[in-house]
């Protein structure tokens, strides 16, 4: 049980690093996602570089979070378990794109500072590849965390790891944010309309609330299955075993 508080209290640091990061750098990189007028003027090249550097953090603990808890939510379901990592691991590289492609446009700001490219030969490369961070911040933070929180909360309500209130939260909030997003996706809702403020909320105190409560709390002293997962997330040995029942 050491090991398993030890893990819960890294996941929920990890958990309230992802805020500690991802927060501010969406302010920091704010000058250049306006690619065209950042590559022409004087740019702040130190704030977004810090900002890309920021979501990199984020990044790297979206994918701590869920490798750190594997083991502990492998003895309820081994699938979910891992289809948590492997969320987290599509989120943090569709976030590690979006930076990528601010980066660039720095890049070329610099270029055109320094006389080696054009202004008007960089301005419209520069704006799609703002396009490009737009949609990595839908399809990464905007979408993937509904599938994060289907996953992980569907296991944490099985295994009452945490008080029931923490998961439900989280699986309330997993369809909202899909359908917030899809409706983005389709043009039906803006990704910064008091609509997608609602339908964002719960996800963010799900992700707040379980951050918080491992950290501080730990997981509560529940044992998993004795024979392990059951049913389709089952070693086959158990499931020949439970068939013979």
């Amino acid at each position: 049980m050491d090991a398993t508080r030890r893990a819960a209290r890294t996941a929920g640091a990890l958990y309230l690093l992802t805020f500690v990061a991802s927060i501010p750098a969406v302010a920091l990189l704010q000058p250049a996602l306006d690619g065209p007028a950042y590559v022409a003027g004087a740019g702040q090249d130190t704030r977004v570089l810090l900002g890309g550097l920021l979501d990199v953090v984020n990044a790297v603990a979206c994918i701590g979070t869920a490798v750190v808890l594997f083991p502990v939510l492998r003895r309820w379901s081994e699938a979910r378990a891992l289809g948590f990592v492997a969320s987290r691991v599509m989120e943090a590289a569709i976030i590690l794109t979006g930076v990528a492609s601010i980066l660039a446009v720095v890049t070329l700001r610099q270029q055109v500072a320094s006389g080696d490219l054009g202004v008007a030969s960089v301005q419209g490369v520069a704006a799609g590849l703002v396009e490009v961070r737009d949609w990595t911040f839908l399809l990464g933070p905007g979408l993937v965390p509904a599938v994060n929180a289907a996953l992980f909360g569907s296991v944490l309500l099985q295994s009452r790891l945490v008080p029931r209130w923490i998961p439900m939260t989280g699986l309330v909030g997993a369809p909202l944010l899909a359908a917030s997003a899809v409706a983005t996706v389709l043009g039906a809702n803006e990704q910064s309309s008091a609509l997608s403020a609602v339908l964002t909320l719960p996800i963010f105190v799900w992700e707040l609330s379980v951050g918080l409560w491992m950290l501080v709390k730990g997981f509560r002293d529940v044992e998993p299955p004795a024979s392990g997962p059951v049913g389709d997330d089952a070693p086959p040995p158990a499931r020949r075993a439970a068939a013979t029942v």
